[in-house]
């Protein structure tokens, strides 16, 4: 049999699913990590082996749960096998591997000779299996979206309306997403439940959700071994969409080096159609002529995935993508950045300016991991953003260079500064395990090994898209709400018949239709007040976004020449908007060659903000070098802007990189006699007085 390219890390060879693989009698023994394909297939131990074959009806587990029935097919003869015809069909066929798979009777009959533990996990999206000591769990956790139940079987009503509160309020914990453990206890052991009990279980889960309007989806389940014999252990994904908002939304930049197939990947993951091998994908992510002409992004660019309540994807090609988020319960909106090395600031800016929740990292299996790959992972680590790494064109890599450029990727992500972890992604039910608990630790790293012509790997990648768990939490997200409204400005428009259009992130509060804000700062450090006449998020119209959502707004009376990047809209009832030019942060350098003094340039990224800065100050040091801490004083020199107090700082010049937090901000004095001259308040202390080169 032909090995396939991608064998040489271990991922599973679908070819191989129908070889049977010998079970040993002891959990501990190797062979039970060579397992068949087929999800319901346990195979005989040795044991068993030698006993004289019997034609016996299968226990069938049968209920609301399965996906399909677990009794399995009579073994039919293969090329090059040979046997005796029983009659009925049969066939007592002679091979060196076991003729049949194991059944729930002939589990039982093995519990005696082995060890209480996990036997198999079997996944309802692959046939994949996972290896390991599977016995236990991590005891529940008070708060966040995971709650154990050891089962539902009957409840009263008085009970069912307790147990109606407790999801509402996991819901509310994981943003509209919980995950259900059933047959565990709350210290986390997996005692598993009977087939009826399980069926029971589900059926009462189900009625929870049914009360709350809300979706169950069962992920996956483990067989185990107990001293009763075998137990069912399930993990289902409870969904429900808040009430206020449309659908649960998350944001994913991408970022990767040129020619690494961002865009491509993309295109395939929205579309839902491989690529040809030359691009055709990637032709509807591209915004300019010069990006078709050339291959390479320039811009931001915004495409969407959808997956409806069973967790299938909504495509283009389904559906408009006007219509996506309509018809969608759950929507990735992904963020293509540039790759190239000249459009790096722009790069940067989709970071700092659109918060993603997570980060995409593409790396070219062929090409391995270049400078600008280690550029952009270093970004993502500065700015605290989870990230997951895809390997593409696995298809036309040889083995032994993909196997180099996982090795070199592994090495840059557990290095000083780094200290990842890295997770290589071999089946569904690893990505099931990444998206409910890698990101959430973020010092590990799932991995997946992909192909947008043969489409390797694009099932797992959908299955963790659709599980990935919202950022901010409830208590944060309800802090964020309760403040005064505030918009950045991303993108700037200026649309036939409606006039300005803005494009950005709602940071604070919630933003209504005919709401009254202030825009601002303008050159003079002045703000003007502006209404919002309408709203669309994920290019359908709304009457009003909340904190930590993208959208686009309509601005009244105002022209389009005189708004930038960078601005805000500020609520005028939080009181008079305080623009600066001069501000202090706590910064650690993270490279520079030499040392940096009093007098450096640099462009400086808060936020939406990006401008050139320069440095007035070094305390308690007067010159920083790589890996140095120190209080900074900055100098914008052009606009004044507006910055809040805790901000996440990044600052660059060439191969230069700083970060920091925005520790004070000093007021910005725009009122003067004759309204040409602006005059900021001098820094104080033992600060440097401001210097021009």
């Amino acid at each position: 049999m032909a090995e396939s390219n991608f064998m040489g890390f271990g991922l599973f060879d679908p070819a191989q699913s129908d070889e049977p693989v010998a079970m040993s009698s002891s959990l501990d023994d190797p062979g039970l990590k060579a397992m068949s394909d087929n999800l319901d297939d346990y195979l005989f131990s040795t044991k068993l082996q030698n006993e004289k074959p019997k034609i016996q009806k299968r226990a069938l587990f049968k209920g609301s749960h399965a996906s399909t029935d677990m009794s399995r097919d009579i073994p039919r003869r293969r090329v090059g096998e040979t046997g005796t015809n029983l009659g009925n069909g049969l066939s007592d066929i002679h091979r060196e591997m076991p003729p049949r798979s194991m059944t729930t009777s002939d589990l039982t009959s093995l519990v005696k000779g082995q060890k209480i533990g996990t036997v198999r996990i079997r996944t309802r999206v692959s046939s994949a299996h996972s290896e390991g000591d599977f016995s236990s769990l991590p005891p529940e956790p008070q708060q966040g979206n995971v709650e154990y139940k050891l089962k539902l079987v009957n409840p009263t009503d008085q009970r069912l309306e307790h147990l109606v509160t407790q999801m509402k309020w996991r819901l509310r914990e994981g943003q509209g997403e919980a995950i259900y453990q059933i047959g565990v206890e709350d210290n986390g052991l997996m005692t598993g439940l009977s087939g009826e009990d399980m069926d029971s279980s589900l059926d009462t889960l189900r009625e929870m959700a049914r009360r709350l309007e809300a979706t169950v989806q069962v992920l996956r389940d483990r067989v185990v071994v107990t001293e009763d014999g075998p137990r069912m252990v399930a993990e289902c994904l409870v969904r429900k969409v808040p009430e206020d908002q449309q659908c649960i939304d998350l944001r994913v930049c991408v970022l990767g080096s040129a020619d690494v197939g961002k865009s491509t990947l993309l295109g395939v993951l929205t579309q839902g159609c491989l690529d040809n091998g030359r691009g055709s994908s990637r032709l509807n992510m591209f915004r300019h002529l010069h990006e078709v002409q050339t291959g390479r992004t320039s811009s931001i660019s915004h495409e969407v995935l959808g997956f409806d309540s069973n967790g299938h994807p909504v495509y283009h090609d389904i559906a408009a993508s006007t219509e996506i988020a309509e018809s969608a319960t759950k929507l990735i909106t992904f963020i293509d950045l540039a790759g190239h090395e000249k459009y790096l600031r722009t790069t940067i800016s989709g970071l700092t300016g659109y918060a993603p929740h997570y980060a995409m990292l593409v790396i070219s299996a062929s090409a391995g991991v270049v400078t600008m790959t280690q550029e952009h992972l270093a970004i993502a680590v500065a700015l605290e953003v989870p990230f997951f790494v895809m390997l593409t064109k696995v298809d036309v890599t040889p083995k032994v260079k993909l196997q180099e450029t996982i090795d070199s990727l592994e090495k840059v992500l557990k290095a000083v500064g780094t200290n990842k972890v890295p997770l290589i992604v071999h089946s569904e039910d690893d990505s099931i395990t990444a998206a409910n608990t890698a990101l959430k630790e973020k010092s590990v790293v799932p991995i997946f090994c992909v192909s947008s012509v043969t489409g390797i790997g694009l099932d797992k990648v959908r299955q963790f898209l659709h599980l990935l768990p919202p950022g901010a939490g409830p208590q944060e997200q309800e802090r964020l709400e309760q403040e005064h409204p505030e918009f950045q400005i991303d993108e700037i428009f200026d649309v036939p018949g409606v006039g300005l259009v803005v494009g950005g992130l709602v940071t604070k509060g919630i933003i209504t239709e005919g709401i009254s804000l202030s825009l601002g700062p303008f050159e003079d450090g002045s703000f003007r007040p502006v209404i919002v006449s309408s709203i669309k998020r994920s290019k359908a119209a709304c009457r009003l976004v909340r904190a930590s959502q993208s959208a686009a707004l309509a601005i009244c009376d105002i022209s389009t020449s005189v708004v930038r990047r960078g601005m805000v809209l500020l609520d005028p009832r939080a009181g008079t908007p305080e623009p600066c030019v001069r501000f202090q942060a706590q910064v650690s350098l993270m490279f520079h060659p030499t040392e940096i003094v009093q007098g450096f340039r640099t462009t400086v990224h808060v936020g939406n903000i990006r401008q050139t800065a320069v440095i007035e100050a070094i305390e308690p040091i007067h010159r920083i070098k790589t890996n140095d801490a120190a209080l900074v004083s900055f100098k914008f020199i052009r606009n004044p802007e507006y910055l809040t107090l805790g901000s996440r700082l990044l600052f660059r010049d060439g191969r230069t990189k700083g970060i920091g937090n925005v520790t004070k901000i000093d007021k910005y004095d725009f009122c003067n006699t004759n309204g040409t001259t602006i005059n900021a308040v001098p820094l104080t202390g033992s600060q440097h007085s401001p210097i021009n080169r």
